[in-house]
């Protein structure tokens, strides 16, 4: 089992940047590919960033590409979210996964375990 607990959400002010934190324990090994989704209410989730292993290879939609930057330091286990510019777009549960294989992934259906979530509210 792997555990998945992020940290970070809350109040931003629109164009402000947004830092998240998801700390992973447990079998970690069995799914090194760590990425972020989001989901707003009435909304379907979304892929917002993965990360493969080494941190190499990050993945991230065109649509938030240079807003958006994923990293990892696999000494804590930890995978982090940078997002900046934000807008009343980006409010949402924000959920970090775990997948397995080698390549970061932008399908939700590929990732094994979840977090909880940390909401994220954008104030104009």
């Amino acid at each position: 089992q792997v555990k998945l607990v992020e940290s970070g959400g809350g109040l931003v002010q629109a164009g402000g940047s947004l830092n998240l934190s998801c700390a992973a324990s447990g079998r970690t090994f069995s799914v090194p590919i760590m990425g972020w989704f989001r989901q707003a209410p009435d909304r379907e989730r979304e892929f917002v960033a993965a990360i493969s292993a080494s941190g190499a290879s990050p993945l991230i939609p065109d649509s938030l590409k240079g807003r958006v930057a994923i990293s990892r330091d696999n000494a804590k286990n930890t995978v982090y979210l940078q997002m900046n510019s934000l807008n009343s777009e980006d409010t949402a549960v924000y959920y970090c996964a775990a997948a397995p294989g080698r390549m970061p992934l932008g399908s939700w259906r590929h990732y094994q375990f979840w977090g909880p979530g940390t909401r994220v509210t954008v104030s104009s």
